[in-house]
């Protein structure tokens, strides 16, 4: 049921809303929320985290406390959550994907939300979406009616985040090795995909993603590129999960859904490219191929 205006402008128009109107979601914005959950589950990956809308109470905010910046979230109407197995290749990367899914269309209906990064497995969170043994809950997303005025504490957190500063393109993309210029204007339609993955959230805005294009082909090489101590750091002091290879999912969506609006077809495949001398913590993910029908 994919009744969302332009993927593009969506992505545009998507940020870390903090600050809500208090008041439920009405009935109808529910509805399509709980039916695209329903209709959206699997990942490119093929592993299907499971995600459910639910309203917020005190006892869910009480679990954002310890989330730092996180517990600024004021007047949510609820929260979507999901959990996903432990221990499985490529599950943290599949329920980035998924979420951002659900988030972008929340917003084609007119809704704020915010991804909220955390140890959530003992928590509300956990319990109301009924988590297994070999399951666990990696983030949730606030979600309401967006509030007309930010509170002065958003703007602080935003600057702090530097949630408006966007890596610059030759930062992040690349042709042929991690030494070679791409420039947009020389890739003709394939620009508007990277640019809207330039636009995806990511924990602490770090955008760990890193694309190389194939010479002369339509392959897109996507590499995670971690910041040093950065999980190691969120486990020991937050039990945080893995958020940086939940980045590279959101990341995957913005790019898939992209292309999917513009007509361009493709597909993701793990085949390990031979590209040496990576850049330090760097690391191979996936490739999108172009498919001509």
């Amino acid at each position: 049921m994919d009744t969302a205006p332009p993927v593009m402008e969506t992505i545009k128009r998507r940020f870390s809303c903090r600050t809500y109107i208090d008041k439920p979601i009405q009935d109808k914005e529910r509805t399509l929320l709980d039916v695209f959950i329903s209709e959206n589950k699997t990942g490119p990956f093929n592993t299907t985290p499971r995600f459910q809308l639910i309203a917020a109470k005190t006892e869910d905010h009480d679990a954002l406390k310890g989330l730092g910046t996180y517990g600024f979230i004021k007047d949510a109407s609820g929260f979507i959550i999901g959990s996903t197995v432990r221990d499985f290749d490529y599950n943290l990367e599949d329920y980035g994907y998924v979420m951002e899914r659900i988030i972008l269309f929340a917003t084609s209906i007119g809704l704020g939300t915010c991804w909220l990064g955390g140890s959530f497995n003992k928590s509300t969170f956990s319990q109301k979406i009924l988590t297994k043994q070999d399951e666990f809950v990696p983030a949730v997303a606030a979600i309401g009616n967006i509030a007309s005025k930010r509170r002065f504490c958003d703007k602080v957190i935003r600057w702090s985040a530097k949630a408006t500063k966007r890596k610059q393109w030759n930062k992040l993309y690349f042709q042929e090795t991690f030494d070679g210029i791409l420039l947009p204007e020389t890739i003709d339609s394939f620009s508007g995909p990277l640019e809207m993955v330039r636009l995806a959230p990511s924990a602490s805005n770090r955008q760990p993603w890193r694309i190389i294009k194939e010479k002369d082909q339509n392959i897109f090489l996507f590499f995670l590129q971690r910041t040093k101590n950065y999980y190691e750091r969120n486990k020991k002091m937050f039990k945080m999960a893995d958020l940086q290879r939940v980045d590279m999912g959101i990341a995957m969506c913005h790019f898939e859904l992209t292309c999917n609006e513009l007509g361009i077809k493709g597909k993701w495949v793990v085949e390990e490219p031979e590209i040496k001398n990576l850049p330090a913590l760097t690391k191979y993910l996936v490739t999108w191929v172009e498919t001509i029908e």
